[in-house]
């Protein structure tokens, strides 16, 4: 009988957390949607943060030794070109701590773009993309806890930026990404190795336009 009770719980429970209420953020037309129940969630005056728990990751490893995709995500459907930009603000307490934009596919498709401690202990711009298998993309190291984020998509051409001051912006990859599959895109927040990491998404910002020059971001 208390098996049977124990199993109901987990069951309740399970439904509880596939049936997270939308997400609204100012800025962003579209609702958002829970992918992996955070560990806590806050959203004040159009500031996200989210808490990962432990062991939360999202990566395929080349070596194919460790594939997961367990970390909380907070993520809309967007339009077919649009471009995306948040302040990404962290304690970078544990190695691989992040905050990150994320766009989606399915499993086996995604970017990953992170600010991320790095196994150095640097505060490291870190970028993944992944067909089937995570590429692993060490950029700059960022001097202070926060940078400025911006993933736009054209067509089928992704590109990733990041700023120091939120004005200029430095290209940090432009990758094609054809998928006939929904996209989704968001924000994610990781802690493979610690207890847990609060990540701050603030600034955000979503337009639904095509950029004309992918160097400069416009």
């Amino acid at each position: 009988m208390k098996r049977h009770l124990l199993i109901i719980l987990v069951l309740i429970t399970v439904l509880v957390k596939a049936q997270q209420p939308p997400v609204k953020i100012n800025g962003i037309p579209q609702l958002l949607y829970w992918e992996n129940t955070p560990n806590s969630v806050s959203l004040k005056a159009g500031v996200l943060e989210i808490e990962a728990r432990a062991k939360t990751d999202m990566f395929r490893d080349p070596n194919v030794t460790y594939n997961t995709d367990n970390a909380p995500k907070l993520m809309f459907v967007p339009d077919k070109n649009f471009v995306l930009t948040a302040t990404i603000e962290h304690s970078f307490v544990n190695k691989w701590d992040a905050g990150a934009l994320v766009l989606k596919a399915d499993s086996l498709n995604w970017i990953k773009f992170c600010f991320e401690r790095d196994y150095l202990g640097y505060r490291r711009i870190v970028s993944v993309v992944t067909k089937d298998v995570s590429d692993d993309a060490n950029a700059q190291i960022v001097n202070e806890n926060f940078a400025h984020f911006k993933i736009a998509k054209a067509d089928n051409v992704v590109t990733l930026y990041v700023s120091t001051d939120g004005k200029k912006w430095l290209l940090i990859r432009h990758l094609q990404f054809n998928t006939d599959k929904e996209i989704k895109v968001g924000f994610l927040a990781q802690s493979p190795l610690g207890q847990r990491c609060k990540v701050k998404f603030s600034n955000i910002k979503y337009e639904a336009k095509k950029i004309k020059d992918p160097y400069t971001g416009n």
